[in-house]
């Protein structure tokens, strides 16, 4: 739970800059990958996580231009990544904006529990990275070469003149 804006901007501003990162790497062809036809796409995946950030937040009462959580799935990469972009940066502008560090505090109706805002940002951030992990198993099932988010990836040991580890 988060009960300085501050650190949430930190903390925040880590974690978008790697879901970015990931989101940057897809192609066209590669938004259609799933592991079943019963499983989320890896751009179904990718646009969830893009529309939770306006769907949350508007639950705590700060709602702002965004995209709507219905919105269908584009069809191309750059478009998510840029709406992420955009997305991310209107959030953090509205929260520098109309919120303090009392605010965090604030409870609401979270999906039928009461959380307090600070809460509601851990579960955004953590939310994210739920998404990620799966969406880094999509892509390298899709042939994508997967960026490095807390440490090198397979890939990219060798910059690092290492090894990657044994499998």
């Amino acid at each position: 739970m988060f009960t300085s804006l501050a650190t949430f901007i930190l903390s925040w501003e880590k974690e978008s800059e790697s879901t970015q990162k990931l989101l940057d790497c897809l192609t066209d062809k590669s938004l259609g990958q799933s592991i079943t036809v019963n499983d989320r796409t890896l751009g179904r995946i990718a646009w969830h996580i893009v529309t939770t950030i306006p769907e949350m937040l508007a639950k705590t009462g700060l709602e702002f231009e965004g995209i709507q959580e219905d919105a269908p799935v584009p069809k191309d990469a750059k478009t998510i990544a840029q709406t992420y972009t955009d997305v991310n940066k209107t959030m953090l502008a509205e929260i520098k904006r109309r919120w303090n560090d009392q605010t965090l505090s604030e409870k609401r109706d979270m999906y039928g529990e009461s959380w307090t805002i600070g809460t509601t940002l851990s579960v955004l951030i953590n939310h994210q990275i739920h998404h990620r992990g799966q969406m880094t198993v999509l892509m390298r099932q899709a042939g994508i070469k997967v960026p490095g988010i807390m440490g090198p990836s397979r890939e990219e040991w060798s910059q690092f003149g290492m090894e990657p580890p044994s499998v």
